[in-house]
């Protein structure tokens, strides 16, 4: 607690400098934003809480994110701590509620605006929203904590007091994004001024599905809850999710091209009248907003890589996995590996024949080119051969070294739908209804079966064979739509999957024998390369009865003698 004391002791003079941060266009005047005057006009309100609408929150989804350190997506020469199981108490983080005191600050001075209610509930809407991200980022990296919703000072007894229950955060969380629908606008906007009603219910949809899966598959551990009701959170779900698809607005972006669409997607330049995309980031260099070199650094792949474990989960195009369908073409090479596949493969993970670079005349170098660099120097290197295309953009126009203006996909409809059919699934209330107009939607796009629910085809390579066949086709669609978004750890963590994804395995690469120029890294018995090998012989040492949490600073726990540490870690 000591970062929030500090935090508290400057906050009243930092709130005097409080401007717009960079990347938005509004500033006011540095020496008017003061608390005798503040908070008067709903432009107020406003430029207040643009200070939340920052990449801290909302990031660029380059090359370093998406995912990076879980079992799907690596770097071969930087192995995850918590996934080798070899943090400590020493890594502990600060319990910071820095964001929290700004917001509970509005919510104690926004009364003071002189307009009428109707010209700022606005605001107040995205205040609740921020605090529920704030507290939703709290709850994942520490489970119980403090609830702070009011303005306080070094001396309060509340900085001395026992977290509070993950289940009860959870349940304030959810109230403020209630909150937050009643006032947020309905309009569904241009995606990237505002927050609005639809974004407030698809984050509920994500918060209850995390803590209803989290209160199932921990119950009975340390990380578990006293009392726990999984349904309640599985059904806020289902209906926070069920009011957006009702809605019409949003639908799943199709031009009808089941082989370019899913990464056109993620390729576009703009989305204001995108129908899939619910908030996105714009930039504008000319305004000191960019997204410095994102495709410029995906043009090689520079040490990252996707693992077999995500090329694996892949369906053939006759809706059956690799396990038990003829179109399966083996590992030999990745062209052969891709023929027949869900056209998500080959537009999530570069082939030889997609587009490398186009240039302003339209002429197009193949990925061609760098398959045959790859392993040539650490540039061309790659932890796996399976290198990332999903995010790029071949157009060369649009790549710089440091001031691109490619914009960042934050929320998507495609999440609504798969929280909503997991949701379904995990009350054991799914029907084929709930799957075509959701995961059907999914796959129209790239012209792959629909899951019929009476006819699963049993995989012998599951993640979960305890699991249902649904929840296991469920897990599969999740895991391969929203690859490289930065969902994959949030699901392991909820699923409390890592028993069956982490502990004692090591992330594989493609056959390395199909590469012209011998890669450098180890290989396993079958020919697949083996990046892991030499330093982790044993595979990941993630502790299952510790690091689904992080540590809390040890400075904090001297401090706060009520103040406990987090299950499996040692002062």
């Amino acid at each position: 607690m000591n970062r929030l004391k500090y935090i508290m002791t400057i906050a009243i003079v930092c709130l005097s400098f409080l401007s717009c941060k960079k990347g938005f266009l509004e500033r006011y005047p540095l020496d008017a934003i003061t608390e005798p005057v503040f908070f008067k006009t709903p432009n107020d309100l406003k430029i207040y809480l643009n200070q939340f609408y920052d990449r801290s929150l909302f990031p660029i989804m380059d090359k370093g994110r998406g995912d990076v350190a879980t079992d799907i997506y690596i770097n071969e020469s930087s192995i995850n701590q918590r996934l080798e199981g070899n943090r400590s108490v020493a890594n502990g983080q600060s319990l910071n509620y820095g964001n929290v005191r700004s917001i509970n600050y509005f919510f104690e001075n926004y009364q003071k605006c002189e307009a009428d209610f109707k010209d700022y509930k606005q605001y107040l809407g995205e205040a609740h929203f921020f605090r529920a991200m704030f507290y939703f980022n709290l709850v994942k990296s520490f489970g119980d904590v403090f609830w702070i919703d009011k303005v306080l000072n070094t001396s309060s007894p509340e900085l001395y007091g026992e977290r509070t229950p993950r289940n009860i955060i959870a349940d304030h969380i959810i109230n403020d994004l209630d909150q937050a629908v009643l006032h947020l606008s309905e309009e569904k906007g241009n995606g990237h001024s505002r927050i609005n009603k639809w974004i407030a219910l698809m984050f509920q949809s994500r918060v209850a599905l995390y803590e209803g899966t989290w209160e199932k598959y921990h119950n009975g551990t340390a990380f578990g809850v006293a009392s726990a009701n999984p349904e309640k959170y599985f059904s806020k779900a289902i209906a926070a999710a069920e009011k957006v698809i009702a809605s019409g607005l949003y639908d799943i972006y199709s031009t009808g091209k089941p082989n370019a669409d899913y990464s056109d997607l993620f390729a576009l330049r703009d989305y204001s009248t995108n129908k899939e995309v619910m908030f996105w980031t714009k930039m504008n260099v000319s305004l000191g907003i960019h997204s410095h070199s994102k495709l410029y650094r995906l043009e090689t792949p520079e040490g990252y890589g996707l693992t077999k474990e995500l090329a694996d989960a892949y369906l053939c195009l006759d809706g059956k996995p690799i396990s038990k369908s003829a179109m399966f073409k083996g590992y030999d090479n990745i062209t052969l590996e891709m023929e027949g596949r869900d056209p998500r493969f080959v537009q999530t993970i570069f082939s030889p024949g997609s587009a490398w670079y186009i240039d302003a005349a339209g002429g197009v170098r193949r990925w061609q080119e760098a398959y045959a660099k790859l392993y040539s120097n650490g540039t061309y290197s790659s932890a796996t051969g399976y290198v990332r295309r999903k995010d790029y953009n071949p157009v060369v126009a649009y790549h710089h070294q440091n001031f691109e203006e490619t914009p960042s996909i934050q929320y998507r409809y495609a999440e609504v739908l798969l929280n909503y059919i997991e949701a379904k699934a995990e009350l054991g209330q799914i029907t084929q209804t709930d799957i075509d107009k959701t995961i059907k939607k999914l796959r129209d796009r790239i012209g792959m079966p629909n899951l019929v629910l009476s006819n699963i085809e049993p995989d012998p390579n599951w993640d979960f064979p305890a699991l249902s066949p649904v929840l296991n086709e469920i897990r599969r669609e999740r895991k391969v739509e929203l690859a490289m978004e930065d969902y994959r750890w949030d699901d392991i963590a909820r699923w409390a999957a890592a028993d069956e994804l982490i502990v004692g395995k090591r992330p594989k690469g493609a056959k390395a024998s199909q590469f012209a120029i011998k890669p450098v890294l180890p290989v396993d018995a079958n020919g697949f390369i083996d990046p892991y090998q030499n330093a982790l012989p044993a595979g990941y040492g993630f502790r299952v009865d510790r690091d689904y949490l992080n540590p809390i600073n040890l400075n904090e726990i001297t401090l706060n003698e009520k103040l406990k540490q987090n299950p499996g870690w040692v002062n």
